[in-house]
């Protein structure tokens, strides 16, 4: 079984792209969808996000959710928006945000390969996720929403991207944000195979972004197995969808922290307890940490330059050298007793994206009492903690640009 695979994909009809593409459904709530597809019947959010066409109040778990979900898919198709590829294709996807341009390959992944770990995973999974996105693979009988994955840069795959991305797409649409999203179709049985082969040399791929969706399919893919005695293995039930980007192309924004007290202690005594383990300068200016180690912090109207000393660093840990790591260790818990971030509701977490005016707004309203910003975290960093069989604290990456939804699907057939 190949790592990666082409297939027929579902994608929209000439002319239909603006028409159909939209947000990753997880990066708005409920009332933020309602409003995106308010005059644009065909976005895609009727699909990722079908609790938009039912009452207020739905809940987005309920039956009917996932049936209305495979109901305005099949009407896409039926109208002629969506179209399927008569044969198996890769797709180049090329991003574009600003100067950051990063070019990869839509494609499947082959489920045996993620259950051995040989496309690797960093974070764990929430099962009420995990199991809406079965739902939802279920209902429609395809996947919509592709994995984010990276690959280690190798010269055959770029140089391959690049020659195919250098002709005119056929999608090229500019989303809300400003970001330029573009597809060319790869047919070409040669092609394909130089593609399908220099992806089975490597050793491993990386999940990005992702990690319900993959797990979703591999789920998907034993019970479908289970239930097939004519199983062969070659069944569109053993790959999921995926876009897989090289690592030297990726873009990691800082994810940030706020935290609502200072744990009992007042401002003086929280600054010189943080002064045992960092050193602290105040600053101006907002402060953008330049490098690892080195944090930023907004107490009362005031920024301050933290940086931590070289003997707190581990040298051979490639958890706990991660910066959202060493301020959990030696700040956040032990200063502001917050051991478990994943439940504990005193601290929350600002995307990269928002910028250090995001943070300063959560601290001056009061809402919060301090806040953290961060050097990002380096794909090579997420790749050893990876290829360490370990798991990353929560909200450790920020990818940007996310991928679109609806520009290209896997029918399950």
């Amino acid at each position: 079984m190949p790592l990666i695979r082409a297939f027929p994909g579902l994608r929209p009809a000439a002319g239909r792209a603006a028409d159909v593409a939209a947000p990753p459904y997880d990066v708005m709530n409920e009332a933020e969808a309602r409003e995106m597809v308010v005059g644009r019947p065909w976005s895609f959010l009727h699909i990722s996000r079908p609790e938009v066409d039912l009452p207020e109040g739905t809940d987005p778990y309920a039956p009917e959710v996932y049936a209305k979900a495979a109901e305005n898919l099949a009407k896409m198709e039926d109208e002629g928006v969506l179209v399927r590829d008569e044969k198996p294709c890769f797709y180049v996807y090329r991003l574009t945000m600003g100067e950051h341009v990063q070019t990869g390959l839509a494609a499947v992944a082959s489920v045996d390969a993620y259950d051995n770990n040989r496309i690797k995973k960093h974070e764990f999974t929430r099962p009420a996720k995990e199991d809406d996105r079965v739902r939802q693979v279920d209902a429609l009988n395809a996947q919509t929403g592709p994995v984010f994955l990276v690959y280690p840069s190798t010269s055959v795959v770029d140089s391959t991207l690049a020659e195919i991305s250098s002709a005119a797409p056929v999608i090229e649409v500019t989303a809300a944000d400003g970001v330029l999203h573009e597809i060319w179709v790869v047919a070409d049985k040669t092609t394909v195979a130089r593609l399908t082969d220099a992806f089975d040399a490597m050793d491993a791929l990386y999940v990005a972004d992702g990690h319900h969706r993959s797990a979703a399919g591999s789920r998907v893919g034993a019970v479908r197995k289970a239930d097939n005695p004519n199983h062969t293995g070659d069944e569109s039930y053993n790959y999921f969808l995926t876009v897989i980007f090289p690592h030297n192309q990726m873009q990691i924004l800082d994810y940030n922290r706020v935290v609502k007290d200072l744990n009992g202690l007042d401002p003086a005594a929280f600054l010189s307890r943080v002064g045992e383990a960092f050193s602290v300068e105040t600053s101006d200016l907002p402060v953008k940490p330049s490098q690892p180690a080195e944090f930023g912090m907004y107490l009362d109207k005031q920024w301050y330059r933290l940086r931590l000393s070289g003997e707190r660093i581990p040298s051979d840990d490639p958890v706990g050298r991660l910066d959202v790591s060493l301020l959990a260790n030696n700040l956040i818990d032990p200063i502001l007793g917050i051991s478990d971030p994943r439940r504990d509701s005193r601290i929350d977490f600002v995307g990269g994206i928002r910028g250090l005016a995001g943070l300063e707004k959560r601290v001056d309203s009061g809402e919060m009492q301090v806040a953290f910003s961060f050097f990002p975290t380096g794909m090579e960093d997420l790749m050893a903690v990876a290829d360490a069989g370990e798991v990353m604290p929560p909200k450790s990456t920020w990818f940007e640009p996310k991928l679109a939804d609806g520009l290209v699907s896997h029918v399950l057939d």
